[in-house]
């Protein structure tokens, strides 16, 4: 329960937010179970839902996408999200030392995990697609997710404010770089794997 606390109260206080979690001091196995899986199952499932029951419209054709193909790829997409945060936990765990006190792996997952949570809980707009909706909702959920990494490295990892942005800014390079390697990835899948086929 205290974890959906701080959850939702990094979306209208952040930094009290952070401060709260980071005086939780969560283990790894905790951040990850009670926060990271649940809330990723929020975009995987209404995403699928979404686009089996409505899909979404280009140029006047609605576009849906069969249940077959939908369920592996949506499997994948949670995953993905599950590994993503345990991976750059890791990056920030490893660069710790370069950037403050040498940290524990669950300070890295937690600050992950955490400042995810806009992401996760914008999933809710795949179970009615609408395209520029999404694109421009999501614009402004990427800017704050970009917002609370910022201002979540310094209490979580407990560095100063300016050894804070540069680490911030390393580990959000990282996550660029991630999203373009799971981009490729993405398109080897669907010529090698499950691949999406649609119905209108």
């Amino acid at each position: 329960m205290r974890t959906l606390t701080n959850a939702l109260l990094l979306l209208v206080a952040p930094m009290r937010g952070w401060h709260a979690v980071a005086t939780h001091n969560a283990s790894t196995m905790n951040v990850f179970v009670l926060h990271t899986v649940p809330l990723a199952l929020i975009p995987a499932a209404c995403w699928y839902y979404g686009v089996t029951t409505h899909g979404w419209s280009i140029a006047g054709d609605v576009m849906r996408l069969t249940a077959e193909s939908a369920l592996p790829m949506c499997i994948l997409f949670y995953l993905a999200m599950l590994g993503g945060v345990l991976f750059l936990g890791f990056m920030v765990f490893w660069m710790s030392d370069t950037y403050g006190d040498h940290a524990k792996f669950s300070q890295g997952v937690t600050l992950i995990s955490y400042t995810a949570t806009p992401f996760f809980l914008a999933g809710l707009l795949g179970l009615y697609p609408v395209l520029w909706l999404d694109i421009l909702l999501g614009t402004t959920v990427a800017g704050w997710c970009i917002y609370l990494l910022f201002t979540g490295v310094s209490p979580i990892m407990h560095v100063a404010r300016e050894r804070g942005f540069l680490y911030a800014s390393a580990v959000f390079a990282v996550a660029l770089v991630s999203f373009v390697g799971l981009l490729t990835a993405t398109v080897l899948v669907w010529d090698f794997g499950p691949a999406p086929e649609y119905t209108y």
